[in-house]
């Protein structure tokens, strides 16, 4: 049987934070209520639409799903098991954020099958929570991470983040000596992007320009800062017990997120819910972004999603994916698989750019598989871009 990640988006949160871009944004109980039933319905339709399938992972995401009600969640995975068959052993990941958190909730996730929690904590410092925008303090996700353990939960994340107006290492490395000490199963340590559109870039414009050219900045850390915040992190974490599996992920043995590492490795996933992207046999598309236009699609039509940016994949743009996604990972990329997938070798393929990039010593061209080294990590947005096929 054929495996499928399974991606939902719930778009709603308490409020923007201040450097968020994602698709999310505040709704009453009314339109989260008519949200989840369109839920419903749309994974109905891919369940007669693509037969028996095996869920592999589910992954709640947001947005921020621990906002809606419990039962919400509870009724939706009631409805996923009804139209696809769900492995035993699927991880299946819900986003949460502190301040949203109950034990109540918590218990409910358990119950219908949810062994994996995300926790956005992002800061253990309640002055940078602060400038973030973020609507808890630290004491308020530490009593949240108590009740998950209380409840069952043995597969916890918690997201940070480094790059932060005013952080230095000596900030950042608290805030990891505070998180280690709870002993999580996995760390996604990110640096801070700051998007158009967002307060972040408002504030902060002339600064990311100033940090982009290599300058003083006034606010955000410079340039060398952010790299030596990043390699503190990774030399702590992994002095304390988690492996660097990802460019920016951490994690105890045999505790990686298998949800992310399916869409490193190109497993096909199916996206539910509001702007959510799919990948289906080398087809790549995504939800309708509007809420309304989805709503009605769904309550009023009983039709089809409407879908956006629909592109079917060529066979060098398969290779370019497996490679630049497939090299986020310390592990690399498989020669053999890559054989197997697109009935050419690798060398045929990116040779030339193979050779410059060991030469350079940011990648190592082994018999078996080709990985970045810690250099070609530390500059990967470089690096993966020389597997692009013009």
């Amino acid at each position: 049987m054929k495996e499928l990640e399974l991606y939902i988006h719930i778009p709603f949160c308490v409020k923007k934070c201040n450097y968020c871009d994602f698709l999310s944004a505040p709704a009453d109980e009314k339109s989260q209520s008519a949200y989840m039933e369109c839920l419903k319905k749309e994974i109905a339709l891919h369940g007669k639409r693509l037969g028996v399938r095996s869920i592999s992972t589910i992954f709640f995401g947001g947005g921020t799903p621990s906002m809606v009600k419990a039962e919400y969640i509870q009724e939706f995975m009631q409805e996923i098991r009804r139209h696809f068959s769900v492995k035993k052993d699927a991880e299946i990941t819900i986003e949460c954020n502190p301040g949203t958190l109950t034990k109540e909730k918590l218990e409910i996730y358990k119950s219908c099958g949810i062994n994996r929690l995300s926790i956005g904590l992002q800061s253990a410092d309640d002055e940078e929570l602060k400038v973030l925008g973020r609507i808890h303090t630290y004491s308020q996700f530490v009593e949240n991470f108590k009740q998950a353990r209380a409840c069952g939960f043995e597969n916890i994340n918690i997201d940070l983040m480094h790059g932060l107006p005013g952080q230095t290492v000596e900030k950042f490395q608290k805030t990891l000596e505070q998180i280690v000490a709870l002993n999580p199963e996995h760390i996604s340590a990110y640096s801070l992007i700051i998007e158009e559109g967002t307060p972040f870039f408002d504030w902060y414009e002339d600064d990311l320009c100033r940090q982009e050219e290599g300058k003083a900045t006034k606010v955000l850390p410079d340039e060398e800062t952010v790299y030596r915040i990043c390699k503190f992190s990774q030399k702590y974490l992994e002095k304390h017990g988690y492996k660097r599996y990802e460019i920016s992920n951490f994690a105890k043995e045999g505790m990686e997120c298998q949800h992310n590492i399916g869409y490193w490795q190109r497993t096909e996933y199916l996206g539910i819910g509001l702007g959510a992207s799919s990948l289906l046999e080398n087809v790549r598309y995504r939800n309708v972004s509007d809420l309304q236009t989805y709503l009605e699609n769904n309550l009023q039509k009983g039709a089809a999603l409407g879908v956006e940016d629909i592109e079917v994949l060529t066979c060098s743009a398969c290779m370019e994916e497996y490679m630049f996604l497939g090299l986020r990972m310390v592990s690399g990329v498989s020669k053999s698989i890559f054989q197997q997938e697109f009935c050419t070798t690798m060398e045929s393929v990116y040779g030339d750019v193979l050779e410059k990039l060991e030469k350079e010593k940011l990648l190592v061209n082994g018999l078996k598989s080709v990985y970045l080294t810690d250099k070609g990590m530390d500059v990967s947005n470089y690096v993966l871009a020389q597997f692009l096929i013009e």
